[in-house]
């Protein structure tokens, strides 16, 4: 071929391909694929009720942590590491019931007593016991790092004066029942610890919100009670509502998705899952690691962008948390 023939093939070819791309127009929003971390749940009372798979999901998305549910507990086994137990069910006569924390090889001259309530954690460090007079149901985290040693073995919201209604986060009220039982920062709350926090609160109307890929954590709602209408919002299309993937008014109703809270249920929501809790559930926050400051962050604005892009009102729009319309 001639070259000056060779060279217009060339130049033709490359202005083919600029144009196709040109017509390609912007990317499409694509449903969360199957490796996208995905909100997930569990009916803690019923023995198929999903606590497997979200389980097998947190232990590999966590190396070094384990997570149990306990049926009906009536004493622990020793542990080579951390336990944290969260009371959820009291299954006693009267729903009531006393714990004892044993020593290994002390005896029970040092054991430590406590009843227990529905709310309540319970800390093992390796090796030691927990035994209950009265049977309970409680969901256990083995956690791999030590509590310093300021961290009680019984934490109980509604009955230790340290622990004080904190409003903030989710739970902005100021009359918000928010206990901060382990937390990261030591303005927040008296009990100190990076590897697991938590707290009890109910949560009315939070914002909407995830904790990044990076520097985040995962967390958990562990219900314990939930009127009519308690619910949590969720996403797995970060990208789309950060705007990074173009939004079509099409792609909008597959945007957000609802999960009813009822008590007894367990929602895992990895680092990245859009969440905002409404409707009055009193739940337990369980954060792994710690709730690191500043890894809380808002999309309320870009819901509302996506709203006012499609004109969306009513019942159409997006829902949005008032202090970010």
């Amino acid at each position: 071929m001639p070259r000056r023939l060779s060279v217009l093939c060339v130049w033709s070819l490359a202005l083919m391909g600029l144009l196709g791309c040109a017509n390609r127009g912007p990317a499409q929003v694509h449903q969360a694929s199957a490796s996208t971390p995905r909100a997930q749940q569990a009916r803690l009372s019923q023995p198929s009720g999903g606590f497997e798979e979200l389980r097998a999901s947190f232990e590999a998305a966590n190396p070094g942590y384990g997570l149990t549910w306990h049926r009906r507990l009536t004493e622990t086994t020793d542990s080579a590491v951390t336990q944290v137990l969260f009371v959820q069910v009291l299954l006693g006569e009267g729903g009531r019931c006393r714990g004892t924390v044993g020593f290994p090889g002390l005896g029970n001259p040092r054991a430590l007593t406590s009843d227990l309530r529905v709310g309540d954690i319970v800390v093992l460090r390796p090796g030691e016991s927990l035994s209950c007079a009265g049977p309970i149901s409680s969901l256990t985290f083995e956690v791999p790092t030590l509590p310093p040693e300021s961290v009680p073995h019984f934490i109980r919201p509604d009955f230790d004066p340290l622990l004080t209604d904190t409003p903030g986060g989710c739970a902005e009220e100021d009359d918000a029942y928010r206990r901060i039982l382990l937390t990261w920062q030591g303005k927040v709350g008296p009990y100190l610890y990076h590897a697991i926090n938590a707290h009890r609160v109910r949560i009315l109307d939070s914002f909407t919100h995830y904790h990044p890929a990076v520097g985040g954590f995962d967390e958990f709602y562990l219900v314990q009670e939930a009127p009519a209408g308690a619910e949590l919002i969720v996403s797995e299309e970060l990208d789309a509502l950060r705007g990074i993937a173009a939004v079509t008014r099409d792609d909008v109703p597959t945007l957000l998705r609802r999960i009813p809270l009822y008590p007894g249920q367990l929602v895992y929501l990895p680092r990245t899952v859009v969440h905002r809790g409404i409707g009055g559930a009193v739940v337990q926050v369980i954060t792994v690691p710690g709730f690191v400051p500043g890894a809380e962050i808002s999309v309320d604005a870009e819901l509302t962008e996506i709203n006012r892009r499609f004109d969306l009102t009513g019942e159409r729009a997006l829902p949005v948390h008032s202090a970010g319309r």
